[in-house]
């Protein structure tokens, strides 16, 4: 069709001739004018005004370059809930669902349970649990002061208790007296040398949310030697990782002397979430 580049676009024919997928030039159409799909599908065929159609028109360009769709839209779906998220945090993604999952497995048959989510990220984790177990005293630590506005703006947006702090890793509960029952964590565990690291989603992402080092697992190794001194007897420890690190992981649980050492599959039956429980003696 030879479009008459005299007369405005509609909003139908912005989405069309986009360049992108139906679903996802609609998300942006939205994100550009400030309305509902609802609202776009019924009125698609009114022409979309100048700067509305500016506006699409850079989105759409900054995705067909690559730019990751939820920092574009300035959210993203996660276990049934809607969070927002921006270059400073992480995109949540499906497979740290089981992670929650998880969590609420070893949380069970603990009434009033003080739980933790070191590097909280957007707090999807935190924010998640603390909505299914509102007895819970949740805390979630981040060391990025920006991830951290958003996680607030999350927790308050969905009405979850949960006490932040900033700092890295332990530290950021350093003048705490606290003892959890579990604690949880998707650090970053992406090898350096990775080439996945400059591929896909991952180029747009905090790199510092992503590697924590060369090997891959500095961060897990951080958190388990400090973890024996605010896990109470019989709580648990659980982290994500990646899909060819499961075995190291249980390694590294085992010889900090945890108990009960096992992974959990995601849906394509690849390891994805270890933990572990402390003695109870």
């Amino acid at each position: 069709m030879r479009l008459d580049t005299r007369k405005p676009l509609t909003f139908d024919e912005h989405v069309v001739h986009s360049g992108l997928p139906r679903l996802e030039a609609r998300a942006l159409m939205e994100a550009a004018t400030g309305r509902t799909r609802t609202w776009l599908i019924a009125h698609g065929d009114e022409a979309a005004d100048s700067e509305e159609a500016e506006r699409f028109i850079a989105l759409a360009s900054a995705r067909r370059a690559g730019e990751p769709l939820a920092y574009l839209v300035g959210y993203r779906e996660f276990n049934g809930l809607t969070f927002a998220v921006d270059r400073a945090t992480l995109i949540p993604r499906p497979e740290t669902e089981h992670l929650v999952e998880a969590g609420l497995a070893m949380l069970q048959g603990r009434a009033g349970p003080t739980v933790i989510d070191l590097g909280t990220g957007s707090g999807i984790v935190a924010i998640c649990l603390a909505l299914a177990r509102p007895d819970a005293s949740v805390w979630a630590t981040d060391r990025s002061a920006g991830a951290l506005t958003v996680a607030r703006r999350n927790a308050t947006t969905l009405a979850a208790k949960v006490e932040f702090r900033e700092g890295d890793w332990w530290a950021a509960i350093a003048n705490e007296t606290l003892a959890f029952d579990l604690i949880v964590s998707n650090p970053p565990y992406i090898a350096a040398a990775d080439p996945h690291l400059e591929q896909g989603d991952l180029r747009f992402e905090p790199l510092t949310a992503l590697s924590p080092g060369a090997r891959g697992t500095e961060a897990i190794e951080a958190i388990l030697a400090g973890a024996i001194d605010h896990l109470r007897p019989g709580g648990w420890i659980a982290f994500e990782h990646g899909h060819d690190q499961g075995q190291a992981i249980r390694q590294l649980l085992a010889a900090r002397g945890l108990e009960a050492v096992s992974t959990r599959q995601d849906l394509a039956g690849l390891d994805r979430i270890t933990g572990g429980r402390r003695g109870s003696g």
